[in-house]
């Protein structure tokens, strides 16, 4: 399809048939005219092994996805003791708990081979205004395979401070082998040192990265590649718990009085330098990436977008245009959201935006960028052409089923294990008093789940996979990860008012897959920001570590990919933040590899046999 260009590096498909909805008026942008600089010692992109006259849509190695066996999930969060319900209400009436928390982290924080399951708790006005309510419950992974257990051992682990909790950030920042928490909030955020054993301390003023205000998104990178994780953390807007109700403030919405964040002034974002003795600098201004402008920031996620080595920064924002902060290799960024089209709508016109993933959906070796959004509006699919990134939402056939819902947490990743990321999304309106109301909108929406049918378009097969049976619920954030190491993607969602929900993935197929952890040397040692490159007879995929990102949310670390009928990957690459490269020839698929760097792989387990139909995973390879 065609594309116009509407402005400097704002481009929309002449066959767009809806109109958005535009929150907010839109003041004119100097930095549309910029241009994304040529990236020096620029990592080499992976091309997919494609005969002369096609498109790289051709060489899926597996059935036409319309043959495929369906994707099953099943939730079953109650069974393995996910049952904690947090003190929260629903029916919300302000800025503050219209957002709900949202945060979910998968870590191994015992590193005993098992996802174990971290959930951020809000509050409520009142019980705030007493104190607040714990931030976060940490559920321990304590059954024997195959069988999923949980036990609630936040006290235990020294998870005790009290406030009111939004989103959770997993990195080890002192690069001891265990994964320390990040959790923002509304007043305080707190950084959780895990001692090992599961046991956790605050840190947080002795390592100086308070922030404090409405904190939103937060991730992890090692944006220097000086080998030590830096932290940068989003902030929404300026709230005063204490002066509420605010009539001023408060407005209608289809019927229900709410205040909305478009009357209340901003905050700006922080960028903590961590200075490798559990101290952290406040470097944000410095970077050129404190938001002086003061917009709503929302969702954060680091990734490599231009493959030059050097992580970059996308800030999702609500009512306003997004940030691209590319990554200048001197400690400064440089926005190109507007420049490269990321940072508006396919009008030109901003949106509320949430959460942001990057994927190379298409295989073409370049990281795409998705963007969820508020209701009546689509989401984006941003289309990495090099320095321009055009708006496919229409032709990739997904912006008229997520025009209606509120779409909150967002992300990629291969759940049929057939070689080509496929992306879920987490959906719930903002109170359930619009349930009191006449008309169509509701407070529960169904959970969207969008299979990648190979030739750069999806269809959502949530219904079929058994995602949306029994009662609806208003969900917000969603980690992504194998629970239970059979080699499926499982998805874990924030509900709001209620535990958890754990959807384990049970399709069963004949594709082959792979698991990597990444342990770095003179990286970091949680390798975030490493990208891997695993090529085999028929494709090339490409994925990187990253720790944070989607809304508040934090994946299983190691990286999976799904390989299709391919058992054998003929190469593997890494390219390590140290700027180290390894190569691999000849790798067997259906394990679970450990790639130090420097070092061979090492299989530390197998995968069960495809088609099978029992999850759990064979005996650890020795």
């Amino acid at each position: 399809m065609p594309f116009v260009r509407a402005s400097p590096g704002i481009f929309f498909e002449t066959s767009f048939t809806f109109c958005a909805v535009i929150l907010s008026s839109f003041a004119a942008l100097t930095s549309a005219a910029q241009t994304t600089p040529a990236p020096s010692q620029a990592i080499p992109q992976p091309t997919p092994p494609v005969a002369a006259g096609a498109s790289p849509q051709s060489t899926a190695s597996t059935l036409p996805v319309s043959s495929q066996p369906k994707m099953r999930f099943r939730d079953i969060s109650a069974e393995v003791g996910l049952t904690t319900v947090p003190h929260t209400r629903t029916d919300r009436r302000y800025v503050l708990d219209t957002m709900a928390a949202g945060g979910i982290a998968l870590l191994d924080c015992d590193n005993d081979g098992k996802l174990d399951i971290a959930v951020v708790n809000d509050s409520t006005i009142e019980q705030y205004l007493k104190g607040g309510d714990r931030i976060i419950t940490l559920y321990h992974q304590d059954g024997t395979f195959p069988r999923v257990h949980f036990t609630d051992i936040t006290e235990n682990a020294g998870l005790n401070t009290k406030g009111w909790g939004m989103a959770i950030a997993v990195g080890d920042y002192d690069n001891d082998g265990l994964p320390d928490m990040y959790v923002t909030g509304y007043g305080h955020n707190v950084l959780y040192h895990n001692q090992g054993g599961c046991r956790f301390e605050d840190v947080t003023a002795r390592a100086g990265v308070q922030a404090g205000g409405f904190s939103t998104g937060a991730a992890w990178a090692d944006y220097d590649r000086d080998g030590k994780l830096d932290l940068f953390v989003a902030r929404y807007v300026h709230t005063d718990a204490h002066q509420l109700p605010n009539p001023k403030l408060s407005f209608g919405y289809k019927g229900v009085l709410i205040e909305l964040p478009d009357r209340l002034e901003g905050e700006t974002d922080f960028l903590f330098r961590n200075r490798g003795d559990g101290t952290f600098e406040d470097v944000s201004k410095k970077a050129g990436v404190d938001d002086p402008r003061k917009l709503h920031g929302m969702g954060v996620v680091w990734g490599d977008y231009d493959g030059d080595g050097w992580p970059d920064l996308i800030v999702t924002n609500d009512s306003a245009w997004n940030y691209l902060y590319h990554n200048k290799q001197d400690g400064t960024f440089e926005d190109l959201g507007v420049a490269t089209g990321t940072g508006l709508g396919p009008f030109g016109e901003p949106y509320g935006n949430m959460a942001a993933d990057l994927s190379d959906f298409d295989r073409d070796g370049k990281f795409d960028i998705l963007v969820s959004r508020f209701g009546s509006q689509p989401a984006s699919l941003y289309w990495n052409r090099g320095q321009e990134f055009p708006d496919i939402a229409e032709r990739a056939r997904i912006a008229k089923p997520t025009f209606v819902p509120v779409k909150w947490g967002v992300g990629f990743g291969d759940f049929d294990n057939d070689g080509w990321p496929d992306f879920f999304m987490a959906n719930g309106n903002f109170s359930s008093l619009l349930d009191t109301l006449p008309g169509e909108v509701r407070y529960a929406e169904p959970t969207q789940l969008f299979r990648n049918l190979g030739d750069r378009t999806f269809e959502d097969v949530a219904d079929a996979a058994g995602l949306n049976q029994g009662q609806l619920k208003s969900r917000r954030g969603t980690a992504f990860g194998d629970i239970n190491n059979d080699g499926n993607l499982d998805v874990v969602v924030f509900n709001v008012g209620e535990p958890p929900s754990l959807f384990i993935n049970e399709t069963v197929n004949l594709n082959h897959r792979v698991l990597f952890r990444l342990i770095g040397t003179k990286s970091n040692r949680a390798a975030v920001g490493a990208r891997m490159a695993v090529t085999t007879s028929t494709m090339t995929q490409i994925d990187e570590v990253r720790a944070g990102g989607s809304y508040n949310s934090t994946n299983d670390s190691r990286l999976h990919f799904g390989l299709g009928s391919d058992a054998t990957m003929s190469k593997v690459e890494v390219l390590w933040p140290s700027g180290a490269r390894q190569e691999f020839r000849d790798l067997s698929a259906d394990k679970i590899y450990e790639i130090t760097e420097g070092d061979a792989p090492k299989p530390i387990a197998a995968l069960p046999d495809v088609g099978a139909k029992n999850r759990g995973p064979s005996p650890a390879v020795k």
